[in-house]
């Protein structure tokens, strides 16, 4: 902490740690892990968005290609509801063919569809 002026200013590290407890608590790393987790999301729903306008198509269009209306297209692209197979279903209907993902290590890169 540091005091400017009348002013208390804290590092993000400060706030996180009186929070959620300093770094290696059972509650930091739950925190640290949906935290990753959401970014993941959110970058995987800014592909879809790009994939889509890339070919010109609407919210709207490509839920009727997969079969669902255009708010679930919307809370995909925002990063919400994301699940393998509605990844399947939404980069097949983009004409994506095929995915992996690398494990890293040893254990490689596993096919998603």
């Amino acid at each position: 902490m540091e005091q400017v002026g009348e002013f208390k200013l804290y590092t993000m590290e400060e706030v996180l740690d009186e929070h959620f407890g300093p770094i290696g608590t059972p509650e930091r790393d739950e925190h640290e892990r949906r935290v990753a987790e959401a970014v993941h999301a959110y970058f995987i729903g800014e592909a879809i968005k790009k994939a889509r306008l890339e070919q010109n198509l609407t919210q709207e269009e490509l839920g009727e290609r997969i079969g669902v209306k255009r708010a679930q297209i919307s809370k995909l692209e925002k990063g919400h509801c994301i699940t393998i197979p509605t990844m399947s279903r939404v980069f097949k209907a983009l004409g994506v063919a095929t995915a992996s993902l690398d494990l890293g290590g040893s254990l490689g890169k596993v096919a998603l569809w």
